[in-house]
This record gives structure tokens, C-alpha cells and sequence, in this order.
């Protein structure tokens, strides 16, 4: 498309970036002929309001790595992305619906990797989209297959979990450093976001430490521990806590561990996307947010 402009993301284009992601998430959903995960549909007016946050606070911290394609003053793809230290991220990148494949993409993908030109490793989770996957290889990722755990909590085999407490901002110092042990750079200012929005597990004793987040409605958004006992007991938590339908995103064959517990719990196990790495292995024990990685 020879109209289309590349251009920094300012803060009155979130929304329609919320609703463009939707939009496009939705469209590989049902492409790919499958449920979608999280929501079938677009998303809940409350996962709504925190994507926007989310991006808002992405946008705040890294202007330089968030970017917009417009053509005759209409958005049509974004692409926001941070530096956490020495590791480079993707938060979120979408094309319109109906326009991939015709040039969009690949300028957006270039600005935001730009911002990170610096930097040591690389993140991101992919969907199956061929095309997004094919872009992410010629960028110098490697893929590695995504797992997700779903269905009801056999409440009966849930084991009785010590060691686990309520977690603070007094934890954050604690949290960067089991980030830099597992993934190889610290959250840093991220944890902020993450306390105000989600519940915060933490585990710290002389058998090893290990911190979750869980999403108000239940479920892990997050985990990083220094052990697989400690990881799993956080995960244990979060399902015991959560509502009868659970699920768990984001797993790679390296954290074999969540999915033991997931499958001891009775949850069905599922193959989707891809988590793209650059200069580094698939970080455990931990698994990864989907946009703040």
C-alpha cells in the first residue's frame, strides 16, 4: 500500500488500538478454526480497560518502541514493544483484518525492533498466523511451541500448600532478581503495573523463592521461581484459589513441571502459538505473560 504512514503511537490512539487487536486476534481465531484463548469473542469490557492501561503504560515507559500504520488518517496496524534492561520485547502488534499481506506489517515490526537495536535477547509470543510466524523467522527468531492447560479444577487431588504468602511492593527487588535468573533481565517497572492490576503470590524460604501473579478473575498471568518444587507450588495456589474453570497460557517444554500439575489437576492440555526467542533459550522455571513477557 504505497499510502500508508509509519508513525510514533501517541496516547489518544489506544483505544483504537484495543479495538483493532480485537479485531485481529479475533479474525486468526477464527481462521484457524479453533476457540480462542482467552475469550471467543471480543474482549470483556473489563479486559478491555486493561489492555488500554497495559498499553498506556507501555507507551509512558517506551515511547520509541511503539508505533502506528495509518492510511488516509485511519489505523490499520500498530506494533508497541519495551526494553527491559538488555532484553527487547513485543508487546502487542496487529494489521487490520483483510490487509495482511500487503505491506503493513513489515515496516512496523522494523520500527519496533529498532528500539531495541541494543539489546542483548529478544521475546515476544506469537499466534499461529503463518504470516506472523514467518516474519518473526526472518527477524532472527526461534520458535518454540507453545502449550495452554484448560478445564475444571479437580478440587479432590489439590494438595495442602505451605510457604506461600500475599506479596507486596516491599517484594519488587526480589522479583527483578529471580527475572534476571529466569528470562535474563529484570521487570523493573512493570511490577508496578502488575501489583495495581493483579494478585501477587510470593514464596521466599530456605527451600527456594518464587513469585505469581493471578488475574482477578483467577488464573497465572505470571510466574518465575528458582526451583521447579517452588514453581509449582505457586501454580498449585493459583489453581486452588481460582474458579472451577481454569486455565493456564503460555507453557513451553521447558517448564515440563506446570504442565505435571496442570495435568494432576485434571486439565486438558492444548497446543497454540509460539514463543520467539532471540540469543536466548525458553527461560524456566517461568511462564510468560503474553504481552509483558
Amino acid at each position: 500500500m504505497s499510502d500508508v504512514r509509519i508513525r510514533p503511537m501517541q496516547v489518544d490512539d489506544v483505544p483504537a488500538a484495543e479495538r483493532l487487536s480485537a479485531e485481529a486476534f479475533l479474525d486468526v481465531d477464527r481462521r484457524s478454526a479453533r476457540r480462542s484463548w482467552p475469550e471467543p469473542e471480543l474482549r470483556a469490557t473489563s479486559r478491555a480497560a486493561t489492555w488500554i492501561a497495559r498499553t498506556e503504560h507501555v507507551l509512558r515507559t517506551d515511547p520509541g518502541g511503539c508505533w502506528v500504520a495509518e492510511s488516509e488518517g485511519e489505523m490499520i496496524g500498530f506494533a508497541t514493544s519495551t526494553v527491559r534492561e538488555t532484553m527487547w520485547i513485543l508487546a502487542t502488534y496487529a494489521v487490520r483484518p483483510g490487509l495482511q499481506g500487503a505491506g503493513i506489517g513489515k515496516p512496523l515490526l522494523e520500527a519496533a525492533l529498532h528500539h531495541g537495536r541494543g539489546c542483548l535477547r529478544a521475546m515476544l509470543s506469537s499466534s499461529s498466523d503463518p504470516r506472523a510466524v514467518r516474519r518473526y523467522h526472518a527477524a532472527g527468531f526461534s520458535l518454540h511451541p507453545q502449550m495452554f492447560l484448560r478445564g475444571r479444577v479437580d478440587r479432590s487431588v489439590l494438595p495442602v500448600v505451605e510457604k506461600v504468602r500475599e506479596g507486596t511492593t516491599s517484594d519488587i527487588d526480589l522479583m527483578d532478581s529471580l527475572d534476571r535468573r529466569t528470562r535474563g533481565a529484570a521487570h523493573g517497572v512493570d511490577h508496578a503495573f502488575m501489583l495495581q492490576h493483579w494478585r501477587l503470590l510470593v514464596s521466599d524460604s530456605t527451600t527456594g523463592s518464587g513469585y505469581a501473579y493471578a488475574f482477578p478473575e483467577g488464573g497465572l498471568a505470571l510466574l518465575a521461581a528458582d526451583n521447579r518444587l517452588t514453581a509449582a507450588r505457586l501454580l498449585w495456589t493459583v489453581l486452588a484459589d481460582g474458579p472451577e474453570e481454569a486455565g493456564v497460557a503460555h507453557l513451553t517444554a521447558a517448564n515440563q513441571w506446570a504442565i505435571d500439575v496442570g495435568i494432576a489437576a485434571r486439565l486438558d492440555l492444548h497446543t497454540e502459538g509460539y514463543l520467539a526467542l532471540r540469543a536466548m533459550a525458553p527461560p524456566t522455571p517461568y511462564v510468560h505473560n503474553g504481552a509483558l513477557l
